[in-house]
């Protein structure tokens, strides 16, 4: 892989992995060979079992820039189409383990909705997020409207993509686009801390919680409210499970195989 870096073990962890978007002299504006090369590497580290946390993260810079506007200055709809690269986009729903975007510098278009993809976002004190598009002459294209107005509302969605402005790590997490700001030192050993927590917890239960949460927004109270006790119970069909609460009769630490 040219663009990303993917390191598994992280920090001699068996169950967390850290993937860097590597585009240093570009920002790490996502092309489409690094959404492919992205796409690829999550897939494959989901079907890992050794795999229970993801932890995507960019420079101290910059987590990612935008996409790669040299792509597409002279491009038609046409082009776009034939592209693929939002199918590529798309492929991201597929991910089924956790996935923790660590953001320091920028997250701007593509930057920010590729963060939003991710299932939590925590923010170094210096990040910025903004959907810029609109001084470009377009609108976002791959969540920025969806993802955003989800995140913080209406409102304050509709001036960030109006305006193209950026707004700060802090502002960020009193909106609630941001699960947590930390020191940018810090950034990546809080965000490997908290990963590592997630990894401690039963993977079939976390699997099948991250599934009810997404769902939340595809469905109406009642329906969401089916699917979540359909995975309840559905949890009682693992091992973890019986694990889980037999320790906690016994008043021990749980020891998950993840089945």
């Amino acid at each position: 892989m040219e663009n990303i870096l993917c390191e598994f073990p992280y920090k001699n962890n068996s169950h967390i992995a850290l993937v860097t978007l590597n585009r240093p002299k570009v920002l790490n504006a996502l092309s489409t060979d690094l959404m492919h090369e992205l796409v690829d590497c999550f897939l494959k580290l989901d079907t890992n079992p050794e795999v229970r946390v993801i932890i995507l993260t960019g420079s101290d810079k910059a987590f990612a820039a935008g996409a790669d506007i040299a792509q597409m200055v002279s491009a038609t709809p046409i082009d776009q189409i034939n592209d693929q690269r939002f199918r590529t986009w798309e492929m991201l729903k597929l991910i089924t383990k956790p996935i923790i975007a660590a953001v320091n510098g920028f997250a701007l278009g593509g930057g920010c909705e590729l963060a939003m993809s991710c299932d939590l976002i925590i923010a170094g004190e210096d990040a910025k997020f903004s959907q810029p598009e609109i001084k470009i002459g377009t609108i976002p294209g791959a969540g920025g409207t969806q993802r955003l107005t989800r995140a913080i509302g209406k409102s304050k969605a509709m001036m960030m993509v109006l305006t193209g402005e950026m707004i700060d790590a802090k502002t960020a997490y009193e909106w609630g686009l941001v699960a947590k700001v930390v020191p940018s030192i810090t950034l990546m050993q809080e965000t490997f801390e908290l990963a590592l927590k997630i990894s401690e917890r039963a993977p079939v239960a976390i699997r099948l919680a991250k599934e009810a949460v997404n769902k939340s927004f595809e469905m109406t109270l009642k329906d969401g409210m089916d699917f979540e006790r359909r995975n309840f119970y559905l949890t009682f069909a693992s091992l973890d499970q019986k694990e889980g609460m037999q320790a906690f009769l016994e008043k021990r630490s749980p020891s998950y195989k993840g089945n």
